[in-house]
């Protein structure tokens, strides 16, 4: 009998607890303040501007169910009406009631508390299952407020932990049954589908005060931030005719892995500025790394250097306006709007306008499309080579690299375009075209309006390259530095071209040595190059593998330096042309 009496004070505590427990907010009542405009960067970063009417709660403030995770110092929330003054924002940890489709028995049972069932046990072996009618009372839980007042201090919110067992009411009284005592449930009355459960999510308060007024059921409030995972690639396709016309194309790859995008104004930006802690989180997003994104927005990427580290300093500027319509009819999707380009200080961008994107898509769309002029051109570059006073030093299988490194030079055919349009051209990947034929893929790189860009297109096999080299003559004792005396070593050389093409051929060439050029024929430009402040003195910029073979003597960059000398040849077809030169070193 006390066990009974024990039971229906339980029951009726645990109803008593489940009316009087004071339950969170439902998801569906927080504000979703909606992404009107974003300025997106090349390296994946992306300036988000929100802007909206939200509601408000019964303190006139606003709950939004987004935290982002911006760049530390570029949060920036704000309030639209100037009747309405935001006093602060909040991010938090809270507690949400979310409706979620019940798919688990205990979540059937839990949805339906109250409900009248035809209940059956799980019988015990050789016995025969009973089905009874029973009400559904509730799974019992310790409520919040219960858990957070037997906590330690300081040990924050907590979420209701829910038991095992289900009370039932029947007509022998109360029962507790172990949920996995069920085998099956049947419903009198159609049950409800779903249950709610409460859950931590980040949240953003934005305190108002309304200025001595009642506070309105909205309120518009906005917010900026910097945050990564939203890029724009861009990529040319460049189709060549056969009257020196080249039409080029600029198409942008979008990436989004930041949020769904709904009719956005999207800047698509050519050039970075500078982000101090872009690597830094600011502490509003209560996160301690960034969530993380695929391989287009890891720095890291050995995939992604190869262009980005040109594409991300370049800038550039470009636009379309989308031609009217003939007609006045509606027509179908014609994807998003492209606006006249428009330039920011050291930034160019354009302007894509009713951008639709949901995280984890990508879009690919037309940016630009002008005609430049292009002219067909060969160029011929001869990195410089060991003297031979230092090839002596070096074992055979280092001169049998060299010799294979150094032997018979290549010319290589190469498209130069004029950029005779108004906005320059970015660094990005090239597909050349022709007669509907792809003939390379290169890189662009930025080129400003009125400058010229060349594009590989492939080896010159009718261009025809020798190259030889002597000694002219040794003088001993030629200069004194720091009381050694150096002897001068004299060279001639000649780089002899052959066109075998149909055509005329432009051909430059570029031959650097180790030393000083004294004489060019041909009307060949001789310069010699300071290495200390400038790297372009062989056709890959830098140094070449062989360099460190050898332990070069400091006073050989005190005597000898770079020289590089150049020409311009204007070749008819089946001629031939020798370009000479002289230049010499110092050694001892």
């Amino acid at each position: 009998m006390k066990r009974v009496i024990t039971l229906v004070a339980l029951a009726s505590w645990l109803m008593t607890s489940l009316v009087s427990a004071q339950s969170p907010a439902p998801l569906s009542a927080l504000a979703k303040m909606p992404v009107k405009e974003v300025t997106i960067f090349k390296d994946g970063h992306a300036f988000v501007l929100h802007e909206g009417k939200m509601p408000t709660d019964g303190a006139g403030n606003v709950l939004m169910d987004y935290l982002p995770t911006p760049v530390l110092g570029t949060f920036w929330p704000y309030s639209a009406d100037k009747n309405i003054k935001l006093t602060s924002v909040v991010a938090s940890e809270r507690k949400v009631l979310i409706e979620r489709t019940a798919l688990r028995l205990i979540e059937m049972l839990d949805a339906n508390r109250g409900a009248e069932v035809i209940l059956t046990e799980k019988p015990a072996y050789m016995e025969k299952p009973v089905p009874y009618v029973a009400t559904l009372v509730g799974i019992p839980r310790r409520s919040s407020q219960e858990l957070e007042a037997t906590s330690p201090p300081n040990a924050g919110e907590k979420l209701p932990q829910k038991g095992d067992v289900i009370i039932l009411k029947t007509s022998d009284g109360t029962k507790v049954l172990p949920l996995e005592r069920i085998q099956d449930v049947t419903f009198k009355n159609e049950p409800k589908p779903t249950v709610g459960e409460e859950e931590f999510r980040n949240l953003l308060t934005l305190k108002l005060d309304w200025l001595g007024r009642n506070a309105a059921k909205t309120a518009e409030v906005g917010l900026v931030y910097l945050q990564r995972g939203l890029r724009w690639i861009p990529s040319y396709k460049i189709t060549l005719d056969n009257q020196g016309n080249a039409n080029v194309k600029l198409q942008a790859t979008l990436i989004n892995e930041l949020a769904d995008l709904e009719d956005v104004t999207a800047n698509l930006v050519i050039g970075v500025p500078t982000f101090a802690f872009k690597e830094t989180l600011d502490p509003i997003s209560l996160q301690k790394e960034a969530t993380p994104l695929s391989g287009y927005f890891q720095q890291s990427d050995r995939s992604q250097l190869m262009t980005q580290n040109a594409i991300m300093t370049q800038t550039a500027r470009m636009g379309e306006r989308r031609a009217n319509s003939i007609s006045d009819q509606p027509t179908g999707d014609l994807g998003p709007e492209v606006t006249d380009a428009t330039q920011n200080e050291d930034l160019y961008l354009f302007t894509v306008t009713h951008i639709t994107l949901k995280k984890g898509q990508r879009m690919a769309l037309p940016v630009a499309d002008y005609t430049v002029k292009y002219k067909d051109i060969y160029t011929v570059d001869l990195p410089f080579s060991p003297p031979t006073d230092v090839r002596m030093n070096l074992n055979s299988e280092q001169q049998a690299e060299i010799a294979r490194l150094l032997n018979a030079p290549k010319a290589t055919h190469k498209i130069r375009l004029t950029n005779s349009s108004n906005a320059p051209l970015t660094t990005a990947p090239a597909l050349i075209v022709k007669d509907d034929r792809v003939l390379a893929q290169g890189m662009m790189t930025y080129t400003s309006v009125g400058g010229n860009v060349d594009l590989e297109i492939t080896r010159a096999v009718d261009i025809q390259v020798a190259k030889s080299e002597s000694e002219t003559a040794r003088t001993p004792n030629a200069t004194r530095l720091n009381g050694d005396t150096y002897t001068r070593v004299d060279l001639n050389g000649s780089v002899k071209l052959t066109n075998y093409r149909k055509e005329t051929a432009d051909i430059e060439v570029t031959r650097y040595v180790l030393g000083n050029v004294t004489s060019a024929t041909h009307n060949g430009e001789v310069r010699k190059i300071n290495v200390m402040e400038s790297d372009r003195y062989t056709p890959i910029g830098n140094y070449p593998s062989w360099w460190g073979w050898y332990s070069w003597p400091a006073w050989w960059s005190q005597l000898n330096g770079i020289g590089r000398v150049s020409w311009k040849v204007n070749l008819e077809a089946g001629k031939s042309v020798d370009l000479n030169y002289n230049w010499n070193y110092f050694w001892r």
